[in-house]
């Protein structure tokens, strides 16, 4: 087995894991922590494509570094929007 198809098949079960947890879970950020997984499942999987070949590609490196600052951002926007959403349930109208 080789480096590549281990880092394939490990991406793809952690985007499983993410999926499934995705599907199962209600509450919020459970919801947040799979998507993450499955984010990261696809970095590994973009990795262990760009390391299949010689030389390295730097396109697919270049998108998971990129892929990173995103998802970073994008799990900062939805644990606010989480937390929003919390604080307006627990207000009572009056």
């Amino acid at each position: 087995m080789t480096h590549a198809l281990l880092y394939l098949l490990t991406g793809l079960a952690l985007w499983l894991l993410g999926l499934h947890g995705l599907l199962n879970q209600r509450h919020a950020l459970r919801r947040i922590i799979a998507v993450n997984i499955m984010g990261s499942g696809v970095f590994m999987l973009m990795v262990a494509l760009a390391n299949r070949v010689q030389p390295i590609d730097p396109v697919l490196q270049a998108l998971v570094v990129t892929g990173l600052v995103v998802a970073a951002s994008a799990t900062a926007f939805a644990l606010r929007l989480a937390t929003a959403s919390a604080d307006s349930s627990d207000q009572e109208p009056q």
